[in-house]
């Protein structure tokens, strides 16, 4: 059996899978398998994969679902992984040759049970890193630390133990959205083990104009309950204050979107939340004129 399972949700990106591919190929190491699930596609990005998996470069599996949104894609590849380790590289991302010798090696000389797996780095296509480096002095944190208490910066890419990771509760899906932030199940692994830190790319990323990174005030807008289960996780989970206090006031916001008139009892903070109403309704009319607004004049 190998040794990591790289999987990719893939959403009408036969433009671009092409070159996450590709990468794929050049691996310096074949110690992986690719998982790509198709999430409902209607361009020919089943008959690409399915010419890919014909050449037999490398290990492939192929799932196709209806669209659920990158949250419900990443669901049915956890239950579907059974390597030792998996990490996901979006359909318009790809790896350096030897992202996958690097990670595997990596593991294999500093993993053990004591930990949850890896977070390494994302660049861009010119070798630029995606926000901040590991401080030199931290081999490990949980990703809700790094961010939160050792002042991290920019998206990073973590590779799971599969066992862990496909433990936690699955992403929950609501009817007419398409967006559960993927830090809802990280959050459950933060709470088991740390991860290894390491300080080189492992993925080299290209926002696209029409992904989630580019549109997260729209995505506010469109999927509010989503973001509600998040926001209320912050709550709970938040290592400090000042992002509890946050995500009190989005949770308003977002409360306020999907009609919530239960959202102060269920909130796993209601005295926080009630003070956090007032800016949280500013934010809903923030959200309204950035992300809805525009929804509506293009109607």
């Amino acid at each position: 059996m190998k040794t990591l399972t790289v999987f990719t949700p893939a959403y009408n990106r036969a433009r671009t899978i092409g070159r996450t591919y590709e990468s794929l190929c050049r691996q310096t190491s074949k110690d992986f398998e690719w998982l790509v699930v198709d999430d409902g596609s209607t361009d020919n990005t089943r008959q690409l994969v399915e010419r890919w998996i014909a050449e037999r470069k490398i290990d492939i599996r192929y799932i196709y679902q209806e669209n659920q949104g990158m949250h419900g894609a990443h669901n049915t590849a956890y239950r579907n992984i059974h390597t030792l380790l998996n990490t996901c590289v979006d359909s318009d991302d790809w790896m350096p040759d030897d992202a996958v010798e690097t990670i595997v090696s990596f593991w294999k000389e500093h993993g053990s049970d004591k930990y949850s797996g890896i977070i390494g780095l994302d660049c861009t296509q010119d070798g630029t890193i995606i926000g901040s480096e590991f401080p030199d002095d931290l081999e490990s944190t949980t990703l809700r630390a790094y961010y939160e208490l050792h002042g991290g910066s920019g998206d990073k890419k973590c590779v799971y133990r599969t066992d862990l990771i496909g433990a936690t509760p699955e992403y929950p899906l609501f009817e007419g959205e398409r967006y559960v932030g993927l830090g809802y199940r990280c959050s459950f692994v933060d709470q088991k083990r740390e991860l290894l830190t390491l300080n080189k790319a492992l993925v080299i990323v290209e926002y696209q104009a029409e992904g989630s990174t580019m549109n997260m005030w729209r995505q506010y807008w469109r999927n509010p309950r989503g973001f509600s289960v998040i926001r209320r996780q912050d709550m709970e989970m938040g290592l400090t204050w000042k992002k509890r206090w946050t995500a009190c006031i989005h949770y308003v916001s977002h409360s306020l979107r999907a009609h919530d008139r239960r959202f102060l009892r269920e909130s796993p903070r209601p005295w926080l939340t009630m003070l956090a109403i007032v800016p949280g309704i500013a934010l809903f009319l923030a959200t309204w004129w950035k992300g809805g607004r525009e929804k509506a004049c293009n109607q």
